[in-house]
């Protein structure tokens, strides 16, 4: 086995027991979530992080602290068969795009639309686009049914040759489903779950090759293209745009934005909107992506997140990646724009997925 994979089944196998779990609860702390080269047993007690399997122990530790705010991961039990039904198919200059639905679990579909290139020959690279926040168009953000040009990557994608699949985000476009009466605690984890379902979907399909999968997002999409790739191994190359900063550094440390109910409620009522008492950090969620190729585009004028909270990610990141011999596949851009997602700052992004899903 290629020490990767062994790396992500390992951590993913370490995960320790959850709250609602029926299970003690035995995932160590760690006050300092920039630190990041260190592990800590049972009793609490530090130890460096030397090795891979070393970090698998700590990147064990980050995917169970992320359940702890976020929920659990369901296992494969929910999983039914996808049963996917097209709706609408167009033909446009360079792609076909259709409409369709899956099942993600028993009792539930998913609209999305999947983009498939026109001259495609043999298996293509697929990139999973996540939406940014649009109650009303949903998916159809990242195909080009909204006024903002700059947010169509699933199309500016699937004409450089990539099959792309969009799918709407909980609650957002077609998509009505309350998670919390079908036993999630965040709409954050029922996205992580879809989303997974989703590649499933692209893995299954002919027309692309299942070990060169990726997924892009601006806002909204930004983080969900973090926290699904955190979960799920078959994705190999990760761009955000305009998705996160440490928490410390969000809004000054008021997370008020991140608890309603369209993400982690448990943030207001278990850690008090208060970023030391969250168990996880996105200074964690970016190393938990290494050895994986991954672009952090941060403009220098996003409202939303500090880009000197991205910075402190990326610092806190690099020495695993560094530890993992994958130093080249950790980039940060920093434009010189607000909350948007430019012509010249996708060209640094999709010259990004090339370079790691085409060659």
């Amino acid at each position: 086995m290629k020490p990767f994979a062994r790396l992500l089944l390992v951590s993913l196998g370490a995960v320790a027991a959850l709250p609602g779990s029926g299970l003690a609860q035995t995932t160590p702390t760690y006050p300092d979530k920039t630190k990041l080269l260190v592990w800590r047993d049972a009793d609490n007690k530090e130890h460096p992080v030397r090795s891979a399997d070393d970090w698998a122990k700590r990147r064990a530790h980050i995917l169970a602290n992320m359940q702890q705010v976020m929920g659990p991961l369901p296992d494969d039990s929910r999983k039914v068969p996808l049963d996917v039904r097209v709706v609408e198919e167009v033909k446009m200059e360079k792609y076909l795009r259709r409409k369709l639905t899956l099942a993600v679990e028993k009792g539930d579909r998913l609209p999305a639309y999947l983009l498939i290139p026109l001259d495609a020959k043999g298996r293509l690279p697929a990139v999973l686009c996540l939406h940014p926040t649009s109650r009303d168009l949903g998916k159809g953000v990242a195909v080009g049914l909204g006024p903002k040009e700059d947010r169509a990557y699933a199309v500016h994608l699937a004409e450089r040759g990539y099959v792309t699949l969009a799918p709407d985000y909980v609650n957002m476009g077609e998509y009505q489903f309350d998670p919390y009466q079908h036993g999630y605690v965040s709409a954050t984890m029922k996205g992580i779950w879809n989303h997974m379902r989703c590649v499933d979907l692209l893995e299954s399909l002919a027309e692309v090759d299942p070990k060169r999968i990726g997924v892009i997002g601006h806002s909204l999409g930004g983080h969900n293209s973090m926290f699904v790739a955190a979960f799920d191994p078959r994705i190999r190359c990760i761009v955000s745009n305009c998705g996160f900063c440490s928490f410390p550094k969000y809004m000054k440390g008021d997370l008020k934005g991140w608890s309603h109910d369209g993400y982690m409620p448990r943030l207001r009522t278990v850690y008090d909107l208060k970023p030391e008492k969250v168990p996880f950090d996105f200074t964690e969620v970016t190393a938990a992506l290494a050895p994986r190729a991954f672009l952090a585009s941060a403009p220098v004028k996003d409202h939303n997140f500090d880009p000197d909270g991205v910075k402190d990610c990326i610092r806190a990141a690099r020495p695993v990646y560094e530890l993992l011999g994958a130093g080249d596949r950790l980039s940060a851009s920093y434009p010189d724009c607000d909350h948007n997602f430019p012509s010249e700052v996708r060209q640094v992004a999709y010259d990004w997925l090339d370079r790691w899903l085409k060659r």
